[in-house]
């Protein structure tokens, strides 16, 4: 079989699972006879062969059966019915820390990782000063790694695997952790492997992610294949997949957009009094938002929705417009809008837009674009913290309080 190849032939994996868990000998004994396991088909019938130097994106909704096929590529679990077959080394990020010992230091995790992935000590330590920088943990390396954030578990965990010298890399939503700058080397790091005719399978939330990376993608739907093929149309068939849902579950594992895709967003960005396109604003200095949309023909005029939400995803205010209002056709082809804010109502911190365009009439999603825009606002007197209270202060002279008489 070709270094590289991966062969998933008519997979189905199902598991038993119980009402309660079962923790001692006695649990088992009193309870026997009276919990009854259900079982629960994680991925049904799969086929897919995956050739050397390919980079495959697995997307779909949450319990789709995505971290369960790469589970049982990767060798962890075997499949309940069919075969997979696959050649080479295969490196794996499937978990933050999978396979780290929290009481270990991160040195000492690092030749762990490489003990399990067959590789000899003198050979990890070829590596470490390579894997350790790329992490940015020099002066944390020699710490317990119970002590590390989730993000710096993730660089390591990420530095670890991508260092070793394999044939197959599999990647299950390693940059919902992590900094803009961290991700960029990743991704770097990821299409040197890619260059050099590695073979990947990349399970990601972020639409933009998968097709960046990936040329095909695999789309799965309650455990089934669903669809196979070029990756932006996979990534269309996804996001109708959500077009019911105004803020689905994924958007924790890095979900950015979804909608039926009637009308698109193009683009969005913040312009200044000068119409420049800018990032940073002063507290209360005047704003307009952007927004650039495509439409199919025979489209109804759509409701746009423009969010202000906090770093953290609280929503700070929103405005909405219908387009019909705006001089919305029926006909196809690309249209820009503007919010004009003459103060931004913002004091300090940093920021993003979500944009939604909806059916004006029963508000179903057309297209929701979450983190369209991020900016950083800076007070540009005593304001302090994320809302802007803009009033005026008054005082006004008043009467002396009575006497208190006492009887």
């Amino acid at each position: 079989m070709t270094t590289g190849r991966i062969v998933v032939d008519r997979v189905s994996r199902t598991f038993r699972v119980y009402p309660k868990a079962q923790r001692t000998i006695k649990d088992v004994f009193v309870a026997r006879g009276r919990l009854r396991a259900r079982e629960v088909q994680a991925l049904r019938d799969i086929s897919l062969v995956v050739e050397p130097g390919d980079a495959v994106g697995l997307v779909g909704r949450n319990g789709s059966g995505k971290s369960t096929l790469l589970r049982l590529i990767s060798g962890i679990i075997k499949p309940t019915t069919g075969r997979i077959e696959t050649s080479g080394r295969i490196a794996s990020l499937l978990e933050l820390g999978a396979g780290f010992h929290p009481d270990f230091t991160g040195r000492e995790n690092v030749y762990l990782n490489g003990s399990i992935h067959g590789l000899s000590r003198s050979t990890v330590r070829e590596a470490m000063d390579e894997i350790v920088a790329f992490a940015e943990l020099e002066q944390f390396i020699d710490l317990p790694v119970r002590t590390y954030s989730s993000g710096m578990y993730m660089r390591l965990g990420f530095s670890v695997a991508a260092h070793i010298q394999s044939d197959v890399l599999l990647l299950d939503e390693v940059f919902a952790v992590g900094d803009e700058e961290f991700q960029r080397k990743c991704f770097g790091k990821i299409a040197e492997f890619k260059n050099r005719g590695g073979t990947i399978l990349f399970v990601s939330h972020d639409a933009q992610a998968v097709e960046r990376l990936c040329d095909r993608a695999v789309l799965l739907r309650q455990g089934e294949l669903a669809f196979d093929g070029e990756t932006q149309q996979a990534i269309a068939e996804y996001r109708r997949l959500l077009a019911s849902e105004s803020s689905p579950d994924e958007l924790a594992g890095g979900l950015r957009e979804w909608g039926s895709g009637e009308a698109r967003i193009v683009s969005a960005d913040l312009l200044d009094a000068e119409r420049e396109v800018r990032t940073q604003f002063a507290s209360g200095e005047p704003v307009s938002v952007r927004v650039v949309v495509d439409s199919d023909g025979g489209v109804t005029a759509p409701k746009l929705t423009v969010e202000f939400r906090d770093d953290g995803g609280l929503v700070l205010g929103a405005a909405a417009t219908r387009t019909a209002d705006l001089g919305w056709t029926a006909e196809p082809g690309r249209r820009e809008l503007r919010l004009r804010l003459d103060r931004l109502p913002l004091a300090d911190g940093r920021f993003h837009l979500r944009l939604a365009l909806t059916d004006a009439e029963t508000d179903r999603p057309l297209h929701t674009l979450d983190d369209a825009v991020r900016f950083f606002v800076f007070p540009s007197g005593e304001e302090t913290g994320s809302v802007l209270l803009d009033g005026t202060w008054s005082m006004e002279e008043t009467e002396a309080d009575a006497p208190i008489v006492q009887t």
